[in-house]
């Protein structure tokens, strides 16, 4: 039988109204074998993310753990009248265990607590998500993630373990299967180790799980449900002329997914590559719609040009401190304290005396990388940045992304442009 893999994201979840959505894509799939993957619901992820910098800071929690029980309750109060549904119950069990875990003095690994916290909002909408399908006549088994995709333990960044995580995931579903049962839902982005503590993906990973399912069960398509019609050009935010690609390769997929677009995680494409499974990009808006296709094809066709923008960016130049070379024992040491604080470089130029790196801004690391790496260089960086980044660019299309902005660094290669820009303050 057909077996399919789809991920619904938070937006998909993000309120009651929402739920039916998501009745109305399974409705055109019943009878088929599915495996969901769920992501937290809304902006659950940021507001876990807030009340773990409260936990690990020992700031006062229980505001922001108001707050996210009662976003969960209200939703649920809205899908389920009764009050005795199991859901309810599921829910309190739920935050009986955050409650424990705030309870508790953390330890001194932020990565740590970050991963033991965090994973809650997947594991909360699972659960409410699971209830609502068996409401609505969807028979299905809630599986623990945690308990399929094995990882390391290189907490919020987790590797996983792609010896035993496939022979999890097809024995869980087909225990699954086996139980009279063709739906499986589970929750993305959370994996655990060999030693169950739990890790996370990276954010926005629960794409990847979708992916890494896909790979250990020979899914035939791996499908992702948004709220937009499939892979635009360019986010509709920055550009009210955007255009749907039917149509992308792997590699073209990898590319826009590395240099930051959004619409798919950078590490879920290549498993889906090597086991030759197409993967989709629809909306479960129009769940009808044709969307985007990802999959292996080639065409001398110049693609369209794709825009990709990441904001909150900074820029940090790094000097040897007695003016000798940026030597390659100096890019080595470079290169460690980054993988130290799990920094990714977003773009990079090295000159004699000086390398200069863009990354993505974190309040928590980022100042503790130039800390470190002020023991040894001259340190200079500029923040409140934009990286821009243009597949398949051409003039026009620069002369479009730096009008009003000052150029800081500018990288062209055969297919790609990026530029780092500095917004020029109106006087």
């Amino acid at each position: 039988m057909v077996m399919k893999v789809f991920k619904f994201g938070g937006a998909s979840v993000k309120d009651a109204p929402s739920f039916a959505n998501i009745i109305r894509v399974l409705k055109l799939f019943e009878n088929q074998q599915l495996f969901i993957v769920i992501s937290a619901m809304g902006k659950m992820t940021n507001a876990f993310e807030k009340l773990h910098s409260a936990y690990f800071d020992n700031i006062n929690t229980m505001g922001i753990f108001d707050e996210i029980y009662t976003y969960h309750i209200n939703i649920a109060r809205e899908l389920f009248l009764d009050s005795s549904e199991t859901v309810f119950s599921g829910l309190e069990n739920l935050f009986d265990e955050i409650k424990s875990k705030l309870n508790t003095p953390p330890s001194k690994n932020y990565n740590f607590e970050y991963d033991r916290l965090v994973c809650y909002g997947e594991l909360l909408s699972s659960h409410i998500l699971s209830c609502y399908l068996n409401k609505n006549g969807f028979s299905n088994c809630v599986v623990d993630a945690r308990s399929i995709i094995r990882t390391d333990a290189n907490y919020r960044e987790a590797r996983v373990d792609w010896e035993k995580t496939p022979l999890l995931v097809k024995a869980a579903f087909d225990s699954v299967l086996e139980s009279g049962k063709k739906i499986a839902v589970s929750q993305g982005f959370i994996g655990a180790t060999a030693h169950n503590y739990t890790t996370t993906l990276g954010r926005e990973g629960s794409d990847f799980t979708a992916a890494v399912v896909a790979f250990s069960l020979k899914a035939e398509d791996v499908t992702i449900w948004k709220d937009v019609p499939g892979v635009l050009n360019a986010d509709p935010k920055q550009f009210s002329d955007t255009k749907k690609i039917d149509r992308l390769s792997y590699l073209d997929a990898i590319e826009l997914a590395y240099y930051g677009a959004t619409v798919i995680h950078p590490k879920t494409i290549k498993p889906l590559e090597n086991a030759k499974i197409p993967l989709y990009v629809k909306s479960f808006l129009n769940p009808e719609g044709t969307g985007t296709v990802i999959e292996h094809f080639f065409t001398e066709k110049k693609p369209i040009p794709c825009f990709i923008f990441k904001t909150n960016q900074i820029l940090i130049s790094i000097q040897p401190r007695d003016f000798s070379f940026i030597a390659e024992q100096n890019i080595s040491n470079i290169f460690q304290s980054l993988a130290r604080y799990n920094i990714k470089a977003n773009l990079m130029q090295n000159s004699a005396v000086s390398f200069s790196v863009c990354t993505d801004y974190d309040n928590y690391k980022t100042l503790r990388l130039i800390e470190e790496l002020k023991k040894d260089f001259k340190v200079y960086y500029n923040t409140d940045l934009e990286l821009v980044t243009i597949r398949h660019y051409n003039d026009s299309t620069i002369a479009k992304v730096v009008d009003g902005k000052k150029v800081l660094l500018e990288q062209k290669s055969r297919n790609t442009a990026q530029m780092i820009l500095k917004r020029i303050k109106q006087l």
